[in-house]
């Protein structure tokens, strides 16, 4: 079950660096970009203590996929960028690509 929270704690780090990376502009803004950094420094350690127990290709693809999905969410509601019915139905299937992997997959077999 500590697998689940380590990479739980890496999407939400990753999410978190990747959505202030927009207000760092460039990196020309001090606090935004130490959000950045220290997100994405949590975000791999978080991931790296993951692998000792999920495959690596079942956690990046969870990893991956619910962090596109987060981005896609956040963006639509606090930046303001359209989302529309194309991209509801691919955030859609890749959410739906993680649930199969991880319900329905040999390869998400661990421990």
């Amino acid at each position: 079950m500590q697998q689940w929270v380590f990479l739980s704690v890496a999407i939400v780090s990753e999410v978190i660096a990747t959505s202030a990376l927009k207000a760092s502009e460039g990196f020309s803004r001090l606090w935004p970009s130490v959000i950045v950094v220290v997100g994405y420094a949590a975000a791999f350690y978080f991931l790296s203590l993951t692998l000792r127990t999920i495959p690596i290709g079942v956690a990046y693809a969870i990893w991956s996929g619910v962090g596109v999905a987060l981005i896609a969410l956040i963006s639509w509601v606090f930046f303001g960028q359209s989302l529309d019915f194309p991209g509801i139905v691919g955030i859609s299937l890749i959410v739906a690509g993680v649930i199969v992997l991880n319900l329905f997959s040999k390869m998400a077999s661990h421990t």
